[in-house]
């Protein structure tokens, strides 16, 4: 299985569509077998190909911040579970993630709609 993690150093980058890239892990019978990096193309997350490339590359499950709607359904549409809410060291949170500890906040991002910044609960 294949995981992405929208990063900017070494943790989750809150907001996915502005990420400075996706880490990929490989996850085999609950480990990590391989990491690797995927530079962001930059712009929005849902106008990009992305979850084309993604899709490409093996990828089934996203743990995200904060994403809207539209970039959601784009994954969704390409064969990619989205977990949102998520924060902190990328490596640690695949950890969690294996050993069952990561679900999705149930909460999206907002801020196309009205210009305002929002903020999503971990």
């Amino acid at each position: 299985m294949k995981i992405a993690v929208p990063t900017r150093g070494n943790s989750v980058d809150d907001h996915f569509g502005q990420c400075e890239m996706y880490s990929i892990y490989t996850v085999y019978e609950k480990k990590i077998f391989d990491k690797e990096t995927l530079p962001s193309p930059q712009g929005c997350g849902c106008k990009s190909n992305i979850a084309s490339v993604l899709q490409e590359k093996g990828v089934k499950i996203m743990l995200a911040g904060n994403m809207g709607a539209g970039a959601m359904n784009i994954l969704n549409m390409h064969g990619i579970e989205v977990v949102r809410g998520c924060s902190g060291n990328t490596d640690k949170l695949i950890e969690l993630y294996i050993k069952g500890f990561i679900e999705d906040s149930g909460i999206g991002c907002s801020h196309h709609e009205n210009g305002a910044e929002h903020q999503c609960s971990h």
